[in-house]
């Protein structure tokens, strides 16, 4: 389990997660109870298994007991919630073996996404994709995983925007939820984050000069490297830094 402190109800932590890096503050609607119950876990501000009592999450939030259920009903959808019978809600822990899944299931997914990505890039997807790139190279030379891991998730999810395959997008936003951590953990590794710089670089290409077939090989490769890098990560026992 990744080391953190736990945090009483209605704190933060005091380092921000790669996804709170990527997500702007803006992004998240104060209205949403959702959205910010989703945002507080991604965060560790809810730590895996910790209970998630309905009166006090009713305070954190400021709305009503039904809305708070139907937040947790949604996030038990999305895999980040464990909701039991007489014994109420907690933060479901996702284990190693199946964080090892679950990367696996996303390679196919994300393949297919550079793809259909490929088909449909516009000048302006290729400018973004490009620019993107440019970010994650200078943040792997000035050694910030943090700003690095943000920029990693806006390539993807750009990239998820421009196929406009909904289905694959919203399949793979639930699995990267479940496992953000754990792919912090694989970046951690010596030496990846050169490495992951020039995987993006090739998807990038493939998918700006419109060739599906190499888009999808060059995200089937990167992929592949991010799921044996999570299997060494695991076997290592690389934590977050937090």
């Amino acid at each position: 389990m990744p080391k953190a402190v736990r945090q009483k109800v209605g704190t933060t932590t005091a380092s921000p997660t790669a996804d709170q890096t990527a997500r702007p503050a803006t992004a998240v609607s104060k209205r949403d109870p959702t959205a910010r119950l989703r945002a507080a876990i991604l965060s560790g501000q809810f730590l895996p298994n910790q209970r998630l009592i309905e009166v006090k999450m009713v305070e954190f939030l400021g709305v009503q007991r039904a809305h708070v259920r139907m937040a947790l009903a949604r996030l038990e959808q999305e895999g980040l919630v464990q909701i039991e019978l007489n014994r109420g809600a907690r933060v479901r822990l996702v284990s190693e073996a199946e964080a090892i899944e679950i990367a696996e299931v996303r390679s196919s997914l994300e393949t297919l996404a550079a793809r259909v990505a490929a088909e449909r890039i516009t000048p302006t997807g290729k400018q973004e994709l490009r620019t993107l790139v440019a970010g994650m190279r200078e943040a792997a030379r000035n050694k910030d995983l943090l700003r690095y891991s943000a920029i990693n998730g806006s390539f993807h999810a750009a990239i998820r925007r421009i196929s406009g395959h909904q289905t694959t997008s919203r399949i793979l936003e639930n699995l990267k939820s479940q496992i953000v951590r754990f792919q912090f953990r694989a970046i951690m590794l010596a030496g990846r984050a050169t490495r992951s710089v020039g995987e993006h670089e090739s998807i990038a290409e493939a998918i700006c000069s419109g060739d599906p077939d190499a888009a999808g090989a060059a995200m089937r490769r990167h992929m592949d490297r991010v799921t044996e890098a999570l299997r060494r990560a695991i076997a290592a026992h690389v934590h977050d830094p937090y």
